[in-house]
């Protein structure tokens, strides 16, 4: 079978950022690290300081480098704060990540098959979809050690006659990974260049590697606000941020490194489902046979994925994000062995996993449908329940042409997160900030007034995005709540919180309700029985607006 000669990378990764933007662009799921960059980036719009972050309750936070928080705040100087603006450059970012896998496989091998097949592969990778609906760092790293990883393969490929734009992809990659995560990145960095320095079937001159202009400008890339944090803040934010690098994170216990270790050993290898199927059969003598056809680059990639599995090891708490900055090289590597595997010539698999995720996708737009019908829905809910309906029929249409399928399967992957999306409008949106931000225009709060917050602090985070940075809102806890209360304008208090209060001595209202999630089941009875608005009254997250007399 011949592969789909129809591929336009450009066109992917539009498919890419169009089939995962509903699940990202609004807080359909809310990762909890996520607050600390939208807090800080509301922040540095109402201070001007772009280069010290700070926590809701106003406390200094060093123990990530600036950039994930760059980012955020440019999402919303161009687009509002808004979920939105939170997040488009985050997928974007896994939007670029794909293209980044296509140029590295295009840099290394002249088989377009294994080039598009990388992408489609990196595309439907879950670990990438979920970190671009996130505005956290994983994404960005990700992408930079993409980025990178495109140097490192041109150097692999032309070895001592490199052009020199390889140079600067790889170190230029590598700089702004320091700046996005830290030490994760220096370390595989510093890895990968010994290993050109040293490995023995492709070995590079460190004249030749060490090309100066683009070595000194990622210096500089890579410890800008470093040396500007120590300049201001002086050794201090230098504690916390090593404290949270190396201390807080590193497991000393045996028996939890060993189930790190096993657990992400595990997951790098069933989290590319569903193409490892393709890869099974035969994977022992097939690695030796790519090993020995080409040695330098299935070395590097062993080298790279035995790092990144020894760093998730002795963490103190194991995340499937963490495999993510490997994933890219990986991903490569996997399109080259289902290649020589043969899977362009496994119709009969490929068509088969196409109907098992056809099916799946149908299963996940009829739930869908039917929260929507059983709720208040929206014009544009329905515009999306069309166009999963229109992209489901097209798939299957396309099951009929061989050469389509890979593409078609990769499609139907993310295709589930669009889908997952219709019936997480009606669990998660919209969500407690953009009620209060409601709520607030309604009542007429002044811009400017001081709130205070006590209860989730994730749910906080999303309050303070929808408020914006005219309200100058700050995180109070249980222990200095009593004592600072009345320092504020108004309060806003998650219902589980409502006993600090007084007995007397303020007004109070209901601002914000919406489902909890633990409770879907209780959710879907009540659609059948007819009392959601009863159910959700009784089990739902209830956020109050109290302005003290």
């Amino acid at each position: 079978m011949q592969p789909d000669k129809r591929f336009s990378i450009w066109y992917f990764m539009l498919v890419f950022a169009f089939l995962v933007g509903p699940f990202a662009l609004s807080f359909h799921m809310h990762y909890p690290d996520e607050m600390y960059y939208t807090d800080a980036a509301v922040k540095m719009l109402q201070t001007g300081d772009i280069h010290t972050p700070f926590l809701g309750s106003d406390e200094m936070r060093f123990k990530k480098p600036i950039l994930t928080y760059w980012f955020v705040l440019a999402g919303f100087e161009l687009f509002g704060v808004t979920p939105f603006g939170s997040r488009i450059f985050f997928l974007l970012a896994g939007a670029l990540t794909v293209g980044f896998v296509y140029w590295g496989a295009s840099v290394f091998f002249k088989d377009s098959r294994v080039t598009k097949l990388s992408a489609l592969i990196m595309a439907s990778h879950p670990v990438l979809i979920l970190s671009a609906t996130r505005s956290i760092p994983d994404v960005l790293l990700g992408m930079f050690l993409a980025m990178s990883a495109v140097g490192f393969l041109g150097y692999l490929r032309h070895g001592n006659a490199a052009p020199k734009k390889y140079s600067w992809l790889l170190f230029l990659g590598l700089a702004l990974a320091f700046e996005v995560k830290g030490l994760p990145a220096a370390a595989l960095g510093g890895l990968g260049l010994f290993y050109l320095l040293v490995n023995p079937w492709q070995r590079i001159k460190i004249q030749k590697l060490a090309y100066l202009p683009a070595l000194l400008t990622a210096v500089f890339v890579a410890f800008y606000w470093f040396v500007a944090m120590y300049a201001v803040h002086g050794a201090d934010y230098l504690e916390s941020f090593v404290e949270d690098q190396v201390g807080m994170r590193v497991a000393s216990r045996h028996l939890l490194v060993i189930q790190n270790v096993l657990l992400a050993t595990l997951l790098m290898v069933v989290m590319f489902l569903p193409w490892f199927i393709f890869g099974a059969k035969g994977f022992k003598n097939k690695f030796k046979e790519l090993f020995n056809h080409d040695k330098a680059f299935t070395g590097f990639v062993v080298v790279w994925v035995i790092a990144i599995l020894l760093m998730s090891a002795v963490v103190s708490k194991f995340y499937e994000r963490y495999l993510l900055p490997v994933v890219p090289l990986t991903s490569i590597w996997v399109a080259w062995l289902l290649i020589q595997n043969g899977i362009l010539e496994r119709v009969k698999l490929l068509k088969g996993t196409l109907i098992f995720f056809l099916a799946l996708n149908s299963l996940v737009l009829l739930i869908g449908i039917f929260f929507n019908l059983m709720l208040p829905s929206g014009f544009w809910i329905w515009i999306q329940v069309l166009i999963a309906a229109g992209i489901l029929f097209y798939l299957i249409g396309r099951s009929r042409s061989e050469r389509a399928l890979p593409k078609a399967i990769a499609i139907s992957v993310m295709l589930l997160f669009f889908g997952a999306s219709i019936s997480t409008y009606q669990i998660s949106l919209p969500d407690a900030g953009q009620l209060i931000k409601i709520y607030a225009k309604e009542q007429g709060i002044m811009p400017g007034s001081k709130i205070a917050y006590l209860g989730h602090l994730h749910t906080g985070s999303k309050i303070r995005i929808g408020l914006g940075p005219d309200y100058l809102m700050t995180d109070l806890g249980e222990e200095n709540f009593g004592a600072r209360y009345r320092e504020f304008d108004f309060l806003i208090l998650e219902e589980k919180h409502l006993d600090k209060l007084p007995d007397t001595g303020y007004e109070m209202e209901l601002a914000a309700l919406n489902w909890d999630a633990k409770y879907l089941w209780e959710m879907v009875k009540s659609l059948w029985n007819g009392n959601p608005e009863e159910v959700k009254n009784q089990l739902g997250k209830k956020f109050f607006w109290i302005k003290p007399l």
